[in-house]
């Protein structure tokens, strides 16, 4: 059989598991699931990321060492794929000795063929993001999470990423599939036509990490080391290259430059693809710590049952673009598709068949029409889960179970068995209804396993369903004279109002579960809606003063690629020229609203770069905390350039 080797991202262990992690490890599981029944020997690789100073300072503010820490949330990660029944095969921890030996393999590698140098840095790094921050000031803000940085001034080791630019945009046009979908794909093109700086790949403040040979202060910078887990994951076994990296949008960068420029620079084959999926949101807005909207997946599962979780997740959300997750969708999504859709559609076929033929399905060919519609959709299908559009295939098979629903319908067996003449258009009735749902059920397996088995069963059918070949699947494969089980109701209908409320109760439990078992503190609560900040120690009237505060209208706004959060603006406040300013609005507004909006800015900053882009002032917004910017406006009509006081 072919191999086909995909992984997850390696999951930073600052936080425990939550469905975050969970969206992107089913989407591996399905991939994982499909390409096996469809002949492939498939490996699935997961695992944890334990190193870097901000896993450090999470092990000191509760009081362990980093190893005790990471044990812990590393555990906790195991266990969440094994508790919902998420099949993986490698589970690698970048504190694994063998995972060392690869890492330090690479680097000597690397150092062999003249890609590393020792140098000094000094300048701003982002511990949230383990980013270096080339442009921004003493406490500037880092460009991709907004978090203030921090100076450091320390001996590095670096790997000569420039000398990778050119190659890098060759292996982009080449191969356009290499990074997917294409919005990534372009964003990662302008970010490197920028040109590339160097990388510091080691650390000498920080213990927490893996050594580097023959260099005793230092310690691997953790994407270094994180990126190689996924060779080193299967070292020795002949799955690399892997075929797969399916990782979130926000670590595109890591993966589609630094990854491919270490494995050259070592003389190792590069992955095949990487897919970078978009954001799951809570309720439309980004899920994050500061914002206490979080969502674990292990109390859906105990409520709705996990199946109902991972079709919600593959149908509701495009795969590749950001998709937003709420209690009410899912049960709504549930109750719609599932029980009154595919749960109707096997009780009433397999109820007709006990009812009218003893249990026992009647041999016939089937209906032509709709053959020829569980044909296209089986195409279809194969086709979307092939480019991972999930959405689009679970879409044709709605469409097959429609087209059962309604040829049940005209047909009306409950008539045809009351007419004796009837009885082979009753017969082609039946068995039509019977192969639609065994190839529906074969088309939901990897989506679906536990249900799908269970229509499976009660269909009569005795090889297993992972057995079953999705690329073989034709009509007629169904045999005639087969009994069917006992029918069972695979989706019960769910009462809207008591699932969300025991799924909100099970997951404030969870939260403090997970908050005990690292040693958490509850953090204090967000302001109220209304409530009144805390005070600012006071100023002199002469340093707000000095603070030039103007009305400016945005003449245009566009996004800034590569990065999610921030928006390049032009500005008109009266002068010869608009200004331009980055800000970062765009979890907030979209560009096309932003145009033809009076908006206040302060004029006097002094310019920076962000992502290469000159800002010439900074635009004022108000925000709670954790809450999403509110730009300041004017009820009355204000000219452009008019300063505040």
């Amino acid at each position: 059989m072919p191999k086909f080797y995909l992984t997850t991202p390696i999951y930073y262990v600052n936080a425990a598991p939550h469905i975050g992690h969970t969206y992107t490890t089913i989407a591996a599981d399905l991939i994982k699931r499909y390409k096996s029944m469809c002949g492939y020997d498939v490996v699935l690789t997961t695992g944890t990321d334990e190193h870097g100073q901000k896993i450090e300072r999470a092990a000191k503010n509760v009081n362990k060492t980093p190893q005790e820490f990471t044990d812990l949330v590393s555990a906790e990660f195991r266990q969440q794929w094994e508790t919902l029944g998420l099949s993986v095969d490698r589970f690698r921890r970048t504190s694994d000795p063998a995972h060392h030996a690869v890492v330090q393999d690479l680097y000597r590698r690397c150092k062999e063929n003249g890609y590393i140098y020792k140098g000094s840095y000094t300048g701003q790094y982002c511990v949230f993001d383990e980013l270096y921050v080339n442009d921004a000031k003493p406490g500037g803000a880092c460009p991709d999470c907004g978090r203030p940085t921090e100076t450091v001034t320390e001996e590095n080791l670096y790997f000569k990423l420039s000398a990778f630019t050119d190659r890098l945009l060759k292996l982009y046009e080449d191969q356009p599939g290499f990074i997917q979908p294409e919005t990534r794909r372009n964003e990662v093109i302008a970010f490197v036509s920028q040109g590339l700086k160097d990388l510091s790949i080691s650390r000498t403040t920080i213990q927490w990490g893996i050594p580097v040979p023959d260099e005793p202060k230092h310690v691997f910078y953790v994407w270094f080391d994180a990126l190689t887990t996924y060779k080193s994951a299967v070292e020795g076994e002949g799955l690399w290259p892997a075929d797969l990296h399916l990782i979130g949008k926000e670590i595109v960068r890591f993966h589609a430059i630094y990854w491919p420029a270490f494995l050259w620079a070592a003389g190792w084959e590069l992955p095949k693809k990487i897919f970078a999926h978009g954001w799951l949101l809570f309720e439309n807005d980004k899920m994050s710590k500061s914002r206490g909207n979080i969502v674990r997946a292990t109390p859906i599962r105990d409520v709705m049952g996990m199946d109902a979780l991972r079709y919600f997740l593959l149908r509701e959300i495009h795969f590749g673009q950001d998709g937003s997750f709420s209690f009410d969708a899912l049960v709504g999504r549930y109750n719609a598709d599932l029980a009154n859709g595919l749960g109707n559609l096997a009780s009433r076929t397999l109820s007709m068949i006990r009812q009218y033929r003893g249990g026992v399905i009647p041999a016939h060919a089937g209906c032509p029409a709709v053959a020829g519609t569980a044909a296209a959709a089986i195409g279809q299908v194969r086709a979307s889960f092939d480019e991972f559009a999930f959405s689009k295939g679970l879409d044709a098979v709605w469409g097959l179970i429609g087209t059962a629903d309604k040829f049940i319908v005209e047909r009306a067996p409950w008539k045809l068995v009351k007419d004796p003449s009837a009885a082979a258009q009753l017969d082609e009735t039946l068995y039509t209804a019977a192969e639609v749902l065994r190839i529906v059920t074969v088309l939901l397996a990897p989506v679906m396993p536990e249900s799908a088995a269970r229509i499976w069963g009660q269909l009569g059918c005795q090889a297993p369903l992972s057995a079953q070949r999705i690329d073989e699947l034709a009509w007629g494969q169904l045999n005639g004279g087969q009994a069917v089980g006992e029918a069972a109701a695979v989706f019960p209908r769910v009462e809207p109002a008591p699932a969300v409320e025991q799924m909100r109760a099970l997951e404030e439990k969870e939260t403090a579960r997970q908050k005990a078992l690292l040693g958490q503190k509850d953090e204090e609560p967000a302001p109220a809606q209304g409530a009144r900040p805390e005070a600012m120690p006071p100023i002199p009237i002469d340093i707000f003063s000095q603070v030039d505060l103007r009305a400016g209208l945005v003449k245009s706004a566009a996004r800034v690629k590569g990065a999610d959060k921030l928006l390049h603006l032009s500005v008109d406040i009266g002068e010869a020229e608009p200004r331009s300013i980055v800000a970062g609005i765009a979890l907030a507004y979209e560009p096309e609203t932003l145009v033809g909006r009076k908006v206040v800015i302060v004029a006097n900053l002094e310019p920076r770069k962000l992502r290469g882009i000159l800002s010439q002032g900074m635009i004022v917004a108000a925000s709670l905390e954790g809450g999403s910017p509110v730009l300041a406006g004017f009820l009355e009509d204000v000219p452009v350039g008019a300063r505040l006081k």
